[in-house]
């Protein structure tokens, strides 16, 4: 990448199951404090809020939006009552090679997640990564014209390019979700899809020290490890396809 190429790129990394194992960390209890959120606040089962929990987040992209709208959940109470997470950082595990790969890529960094802010800075203190980037935009920055826009709304991420100053064309969006990644590209945006977590067997480091276990939820064993492009086919709005984040260093 010639130099000054180099220094205009900013990179939107996404930050559950694509720079630590979320699977293994948070999802599963995040999961089930969504569903006891909407069972206590909405006077609905266990089951319909599984239901309505997965129907928000393929709608919307997130379970919050749909609770937003429909049913008058305040985002910051919802927030604060869904991601306590007792107990997250002695969970927590990333690939040394990734924190690795970061400190050596050129440009600009910034975290863009759906998670609220007092989380990720959790996770990122936790994993000592919170230094390597230039700023963290959560949902909580997500908002337009009164109006909470998480990903993978396109119209948010042509916002948050013209926030940092930058054409679409300069930034690359680092995310496990495709479908994020289809909005990203639509507006010009390069993609690069994390695969590493993507299957809840990932097999690292716990907070950047010793080795883990495989993901205990799952029983099929441990998964082969696989560093750089991973083989199986991508949809065209992906622009690079991945396992580790050395793969971006060689990105053109």
């Amino acid at each position: 990448m010639p130099p000054r190429e180099a220094t205009r790129r900013v990179w939107l990394f996404d930050l559950d199951n694509t720079l630590h194992d979320a699977s293994h960390a948070a999802f599963g209890e995040t999961h089930v404090a969504m569903n006891a959120y909407m069972i206590d606040h909405l006077g609905i089962d266990h089951d319909e809020a599984a239901r309505l929990r997965q129907h928000y987040l393929h709608r919307y992209g997130a379970t919050l939006l749909g609770l937003v709208r429909h049913h008058g959940v305040k985002a910051s109470h919802f927030l604060e009552e869904t991601h306590r997470h007792p107990g997250l950082e002695q969970r927590l595990r990333c690939s040394a090679h990734d924190r690795a790969a970061l400190k050596r890529l050129r440009g600009r960094k910034f975290i863009l997640t759906n998670a609220p802010r007092s989380y990720a800075l959790r996770v990122l203190n936790t994993l000592r990564l919170a230094d390597l980037f230039d700023g963290v935009i959560c949902i909580e920055d997500m908002t337009m014209f009164g109006e909470l826009r998480p990903k993978p709304d396109a119209r948010m991420f042509r916002h948050i390019a013209a926030r940092l100053k930058v054409r679409p064309s300069d930034c690359v969006l680092v995310e496990d979700v495709l479908e994020n990644q289809r909005a990203a590209r639509s507006i010009g945006m390069r993609t690069a899809w994390m695969r590493r977590y993507i299957e809840g067997r990932y097999r690292g480091h716990l907070r950047g020290g010793a080795t883990s276990g495989a993901n205990n939820a799952r029983k099929t064993g441990p998964k082969r490890r696989e560093v750089g492009v991973h083989p199986c086919p991508s949809p065209q709005y992906v622009c690079a396809k991945m396992n580790s984040l050395l793969t971006l260093l060689r990105l053109r």
